[in-house]
């Protein structure tokens, strides 16, 4: 695998890491380097790669549409989750009156 070859990881730990949410897959990038010490490479909630310890995680394959989900343009889902539209569900009443 070369350095610019990526997998993934599930998060399982996040003692002293802010940018890191348990329960979350992240991408990881391969480090030959880091791994020879016991860190993986992580690209973090920051949206920048950074060394974890490798017992933060647990290397997962995702299927190949869910890989193509989230290589898909981001930009285009954070402007759709920003709508200030309410999300309605089939058949589900909303009123804004809150009553």
């Amino acid at each position: 695998m070369t350095t610019r070859e990526k997998g993934y990881a599930l998060c399982v730990e996040n003692r002293g890491a802010e940018d890191l949410e348990i329960r979350k897959v992240y991408r990881v990038l391969h480090d030959k380097g880091a791994a020879a010490t016991g860190y993986v490479r992580v690209i973090d909630e920051s949206g920048e790669d950074y060394l974890y310890p490798a017992a933060y995680f647990v290397s997962v394959e995702l299927p190949q549409k869910a890989k193509r989900a989230w290589t898909a343009n981001r930009g285009l889902a954070k402007r759709r989750r920003s709508s200030n539209e309410p999300l309605q569900r089939t058949g589900a009443r909303v009123t804004r009156s809150g009553r």
